[in-house]
């Protein structure tokens, strides 16, 4: 990322513009980030996510814990942010190509029920989009998004490790080339 990116980027954050225009302007993957608070035994960002209270677009409470043991894509998204509606139909692509590989996406909705269900009748996707609400924003921060910037893309192996996290639309090759490192 050159020095101007990253200086329009703090320049937002500072006035608190933030959101989709600090994610426009985010790094690129960081790859390698370890939960290190799970392999020190407490609870981390991924033990988080296993357990957070999450609703299908029905409203019935939902457990991420079956995921649990599969690699997996969590995407943070809203209904109002126009790089993550832009992200979900190549998303949506990735989930059929790696399904046979057994990476499961995951959407989850930082952002009302109503919104949610009303966006995916519109824009169907191929994985599961559960609703965790604003409270979704804290979850992302856990992972290391102090932007607090959508969409944020979060890759976990098998083991539990985040291999890999986004903040930003996704780049498919470069999800790619991370997928296929799994």
């Amino acid at each position: 990322m050159n020095f101007k990116r990253i200086l329009t980027a703090a320049a937002l954050a500072a006035f608190g513009v933030g959101g989709p225009f600090v994610a426009f302007f985010a790094a690129p993957w960081a790859i390698g980030t370890a939960d290190a608070a799970s392999a020190a035994g407490q609870p981390g960002a991924v033990g988080q996510l296993w357990s957070a209270a999450v609703t299908n677009t029905a409203g019935q409470p939902q457990s991420l814990n079956r995921f649990k043991g599969h690699p997996v894509v969590v995407n943070f998204w809203a209904s109002w942010c126009g790089p993550c509606v832009r992200e979900m139909p190549e998303l949506s692509s990735l989930q059929r190509e790696y399904a046979k590989k057994g990476v499961q996406f995951v959407g989850l909705g930082v952002d009302s029920a109503t919104n949610v269900k009303a966006f995916l009748q519109k824009v169907p996707v191929d994985y599961p989009v559960y609703i965790i609400g604003f409270g979704g924003a804290d979850l992302a921060r856990a992972f290391g998004n102090n932007a607090g910037g959508l969409p944020f893309t979060v890759v976990i192996d098998a083991k539990g490790t985040v291999r890999a996290t986004k903040l930003g639309e996704i780049q498919p090759a470069e999800l790619r080339h991370t997928l296929d490192s799994l």
